[in-house]
């Protein structure tokens, strides 16, 4: 029996094993991605649509009634207004009036609902699709990428956080090297990049070798995959340290037209960095912006955030399109959770609402200019095609072609995918 035709009688997840391994074991990590286009595809399991992922996260529980499931004429609306767009039935607020003209782009989720009511358990929940738990850390989506189809650049990583103090995204049970890359402040690009001017190169590749010495002996002795993790994280930070690609976090390079446009604020501006990165070969970027918990003066406090999101993202759309970027990029926007549609008026905020909520996809194979799923006329309750955060996260992972099945093992030995029990929905891919 020929190897080809035995691969194809075997069940799915040995198929994905073959294919996986033999990617790893004979074409090396950065060929992953390739196979994943075409040899998952070729068998009907893994259509993978994107190569990128730009996940713009709304940190605090974002407001689906004030932004994109709006009710006009209910007493849950208050006063944000509804606003048409170039796309036929998708409406969204009014202070979206940039995002308006690029909505032919986004489809929006107005059916998601989580589990986890409050700030940590949603974060981590959202963007691991498992419950916080204190006997394990899972990994968050980008270290998934990393750990399962590699880079596409060598010198570069291939994971970058930009602006979440590290609470967000993870590496988690799996190597420190898919840990992401934190940036603080976008416009002051990679920090300690450089060899500190009071170390020479010798004293340097001195302390160096000593270091790599006393990694070697721990592990000898101690076995401790994690040495070799780290080890490789200080590789690829030298190789980035000589490397011309450094010059992909500098956004200084910008026009100031165009900076302008994205909006001088940490969402506008991390979004640009995430464009820089991705033209780079950085495969999954996340922007975190904060200050979407308005239990008081809810509707004062997103006309700003909502100017911000609309300025960064609908830039973010047409500067990915005018660069035949969007086609390979996923661009998410999401949250923990959404704030409750009944208007706490004592203090014109909204509380958390785990029960409905939206998020946006955009480019990466899937098909705008539409909404997914629905809520009921007081936007308390999902009605068709619920949608849950797992559900979320699968259908990221589907988009880059990830092996939804495959099974990676922890260090206590418990067997973990992806996206744990979520499936991902295919309907929204064109």
């Amino acid at each position: 029996m020929k190897y080809s035709q035995a691969i194809r009688q075997a069940d799915e997840p040995t198929r994905r094993a073959f294919l996986g391994g033999l990617a790893k074991g004979m074409l090396g990590l950065s060929a992953l991605p390739l196979i994943g286009r075409r040899a998952f595809a070729e068998d009907g399991l893994m259509p993978a649509t994107a190569r990128n992922v730009i996940y713009l996260y709304m940190s605090g529980g974002m407001s689906h009634v004030d932004t994109f499931d709006l009710k006009p004429g209910t007493d849950v609306q208050g006063p944000t207004e509804a606003l048409r767009t170039n796309a036929d039935g998708v409406r969204v607020s009014s202070h979206f009036a940039q995002l308006a003209k690029q909505m032919d782009k986004v489809c929006v989720i107005n059916s998601m609902s989580t589990t986890q009511g409050a700030h940590s358990q949603g974060r981590y929940y959202a963007h691991t699709g498992y419950e916080l738990r204190g006997t394990i850390q899972h990994p968050t989506l980008g270290a998934w990428l990393s750990e399962m189809a590699g880079g596409l650049n060598p010198t570069l990583p291939n994971h970058v956080e930009i602006g979440g103090a590290q609470y967000t995204a993870s590496a988690g049970f799996l190597s420190p090297k898919h840990a992401p890359l934190p940036i603080g402040d976008p416009a002051a690009g990679l920090q300690n990049s450089a060899r500190n001017k009071d170390v020479d190169a010798s004293t340097f590749d001195r302390r160096l070798a000593r270091m790599r010495e006393m990694n070697a002996e721990f592990a000898r002795k101690h076995g401790k995959e994690s040495v070799q993790g780290y080890a490789d994280m200080y590789d690829e930070a030298l190789r980035l340290m000589n490397s011309r690609d450094l010059a992909a976090f500098d956004i200084a390079q910008e026009p100031e037209a165009l900076r302008d446009a994205y909006g001088r604020t940490q969402l506008g501006q991390g979004a640009l960095l995430a464009r820089r990165l991705v033209e780079h070969g950085v495969r999954y970027v996340e922007v975190v912006a904060g200050g979407w918990d308005t239990h008081n003066d809810n509707f004062d406090e997103l006309e700003g955030l909502v100017t911000n999101l609309d300025r960064a993202l609908a830039t973010l759309l047409a500067d990915l399109d005018s660069r035949g970027l969007l086609e390979e990029t996923l661009v998410v926007v999401s949250t923990e959770f959404g704030r409750t549609p009944t208007i706490v008026t004592d203090r014109m905020g909204r509380n958390h609402y785990p029960k409905a909520f939206s998020t946006l996809l955009a480019g990466g194979g899937i098909r705008g200019g539409r909404t997914w799923g629905k809520t009921d006329e007081r936007a308390e309750n999902v009605i068709e095609n619920p949608v849950t955060v797992p559900d979320f996260n699968a259908t990221i992972a589907y988009a880059l072609g990830l092996p939804l099945e495959r099974k990676i093992y922890s260090p206590s030995g418990r067997p973990f995918t992806v996206a744990d029990k979520g499936r991902p929905i295919t309907e929204l891919f064109a």
